[in-house]
């Protein structure tokens, strides 16, 4: 064998080798890494679809855990308990077509509505038994949903379309939409002045709706956020929290003086994000394979406190407001697609520090979380 031929090999082995290293990486759903702050509890396994599964949002009932498969097209619903711990072993799902994306709760109504971008739908189900009831015809691309309950209005951001579809939930129609000066991603609304705040991931900006005018009141730059995705609100603070998929940062925004504030570098291509107002905590599921913990120390001041390893693909979380569990939604590559469950616990001050969060929440919730 020639010397040419041998080096050939050799590079050839090493090429095969690290595919196959990559391969096994993206098939097997290791457990999460070690955290001080996140116990990872167990994995919620949901049924197969295809070989590629691909998770999208997340919500949260007082009962349950609602999941959107993006790629396989059902929606997963987990019964959980008081404790937001999964009971029994069977996940139920409604079947439909593929690109559905996420779900809104009308509790009150025993309503769920669901986007699908696939066939420019949003499906309207009893969230009791998953039964279909309508399909309600949207504009083009409805991605991100939620409900405002003031102005009993289901909200739907039309990405492709670049605008916003208000349904009445009881009348089960659409009975406006607003055209938004962007893409838009992902809302939120304040709850002090019930605006609807809404990034605009091909301009780098946030806007604010009115959804009792159905207008829109005013647009601000994020820089030097680049392609913002997922977004929260801290309203009794006015701060909004938002990730930036196109240069791995979270920024904080002034809601009083629509101005950026603070500035952090978290995991990779970030997407999902929640805001655990009791314990001052901010997470990130970054698609790179991370979680990214944030502490808000104040209201300007936040520091990066942990990365906890996930899975490629990790990229979609909920949070409990109540028990404070964390659940992150995994895609997968020839395996189950899953839901990493994780209990959280207050993260302590340094010796001499001070912030000016009162102890007493934290101290309630020392009661009924403790890790071994």
């Amino acid at each position: 064998m020639s010397p040419t031929l041998k080096i050939t090999l050799r590079v050839l082995l090493v090429i095969v080798s690290g595919c196959c290293l990559i391969l096994a990486y993206l098939v097997y759903p290791a457990n999460p890494g070690k955290s001080s702050l996140l116990k990872f509890e167990s994995f919620i396994v949901l049924p197969q679809g295809s070989a590629l599964n691909i998770l999208d949002y997340l919500s949260v009932s007082n009962d349950a855990l609602f999941v959107a498969g993006l790629s396989q097209g059902s929606v997963f619903k987990i019964a959980l308990d008081a404790d937001g711990k999964r009971l029994g072993s069977t996940v139920s799902e409604l079947q439909g077509s593929p690109e559905v994306h996420g779900v809104a709760l009308v509790s009150s109504k025993n309503l769920a509505f669901i986007t699908r971008s696939g066939k420019n739908t949003v499906d309207v189900v009893d969230p009791r038994n998953l039964q279909l009831l309508q399909s309600i015809p949207v504009a083009d691309d409805p991605d991100a949903i939620l409900y405002d309950q003031p102005t009993n209005l289901i909200y739907v951001a039309n990405g492709d379309a670049g605008l916003a579809t208000l349904i009445d939930p009881d009348k089960k129609a659409t009975v406006a939409s607003i055209v938004l000066p962007g893409r838009p991603e992902f809302p939120a609304v304040d709850s002090q002045t019930g605006l609807l705040y809404q990034n605009l991931v091909d301009t780098d900006t946030v806007a604010a709706i009115d959804l009792t005018s159905r207008s829109l009141v005013g647009e601000w730059p994020l820089a030097p956020c680049n392609k913002p995705t997922g977004m929260a609100i801290d309203s009794e603070n006015r701060r909004l929290f938002t990730v930036c998929a196109g240069n791995a940062k979270l920024v904080v925004f002034g809601l009083e003086k629509h101005q950026v504030i603070a500035s952090l570098e978290i995991g990779g291509r970030p997407d999902s994000i929640a805001f655990d107002a009791t314990l001052h905590r901010i997470y990130a599921a970054c698609t790179a394979g991370s979680l990214t913990v944030i502490r808000q120390i104040d209201s300007d001041k936040y520091e990066v406190v942990e990365r906890v390893r996930t899975h490629f693909g990790a990229h979609t979380l909920a949070v409990d407001p109540v028990g404070h569990t964390v659940y992150v939604g995994y895609a997968s590559l020839f395996t189950p697609p899953r839901v990493a469950v994780f209990s959280a616990a207050p993260i302590h001050k340094r010796v001499g520090e001070t912030d000016r969060w009162s102890e007493s929440a934290l101290g309630r919730l020392h009661d009924h979380v403790s890790f071994p």
